[in-house]
């Protein structure tokens, strides 16, 4: 898709802008909607607008190629707001690319619609997917699990522990995938095809069974402190993880990172990504080493001012 339109949503967050980035250096056009100004950079169009707003979405679509919806809301007060962010919002998207007539349209979900009865967050991703796959469209959707990398506020929360010497972590297991292996990803299946379309995936690290927690916690210690450095790394059980949920929202309030919903699909014991759910090789393949990628994010971390 060298020199495409690419429409994308959620560009100006975390993923989103790996996202952009690596779509300008494969020569593509990018058209993003954001919802404030944005500096400008070559190769890409600022739509200013949000999922509510019809016209601005009409804007971004017209002429695209393809769409990938990377925009979504994973921390809401309530359920309304998981509603219109994630419902809502997807249903508007669908709705302007099939009245566009855009050939492609790429859905970014989550490994917690697998559990939608755990968390309002995850029923309302599931709801999105149903969305999508009772579209009209040629789709594709991606389940990312964990994702950490360069920006990432929710994973610096267990570096800035690490660099405590204390991490505490749910009891279980999950997997995990660098941002920018995820954006490869996105990327890979524009096109359309036997590997892409009507197709839901689940792309990881490549670690096989995925990471206990408690492993996956040493390692960004070692990312942190160095290796063989010395960590406590308590295990919560789902009644202290819900405790730690109520009193980060009585001391950072509407900025809680742990919220009483994160809690409740954290405490589910497995996380890892399916094996029926694997990305074929011949499409994708992660390149990232999540030590290694562990390492270089601890390092953007600190030169950002951010550990």
């Amino acid at each position: 898709m060298n020199g495409a339109a690419l429409a994308i949503t959620g560009a100006t967050g975390f993923v989103g802008q790996a996202l952009v980035d690596l779509a300008g250096a494969n020569g593509m056009t990018v058209r993003a909607l954001a919802r404030r100004a944005q500096p400008a950079r070559p190769g890409v169009e600022w739509i200013a607008g949000e999922l509510g707003d019809a016209e601005a979405l009409a804007r971004l679509v017209d002429g695209a190629e393809a769409v990938i919806h990377v925009a979504g809301v994973v921390n809401a007060p309530d359920r309304a707001g998981f509603e219109a962010g994630n419902v809502a919002g997807t249903m508007a998207m669908l709705r302007a690319a099939q009245a566009a007539g855009v050939p492609r349209f790429v859905h970014v979900s989550s490994l917690a619609a697998r559990e939608p009865q755990l968390s309002a967050y995850g029923a309302s991703k599931a709801r999105a997917e149903r969305l999508v796959r009772a579209s009209a469209l040629d789709w594709t959707m991606v389940r990312p699990p964990w994702v950490y990398g360069p920006r990432d506020a929710d994973t610096l929360e267990m570096f800035r522990a690490a660099r405590l010497g204390v991490v505490p972590v749910p009891r279980g297991r999950a997997s995990i995938i660098h941002v920018d292996d995820l954006a490869r990803l996105l990327l890979a299946t524009l096109p359309a095809g036997l590997l892409t379309t009507g197709k839901c995936y689940e792309p990881d690290d490549g670690r096989p069974d995925g990471w206990d927690h408690a492993d996956l916690a040493r390692a960004i210690g070692s990312a942190v402190r160095g290796r063989g450095s010395r960590l406590w790394v308590p295990r919560l059980p789902p009644r202290l993880l819900h405790i730690a949920a109520r009193s980060d929202r009585l001391l950072r309030g509407a900025k809680a990172r742990l919220t009483p919903d994160r809690a409740a699909y954290m405490s589910h014991p497995d996380w890892v990504t399916s094996p029926a759910a694997r990305v074929p090789p011949a499409l994708w393949q992660p390149q990232v080493p999540t030590r290694e990628g562990l390492k270089a994010t601890a390092e953007w971390y600190r030169a950002e001012g951010w550990l």
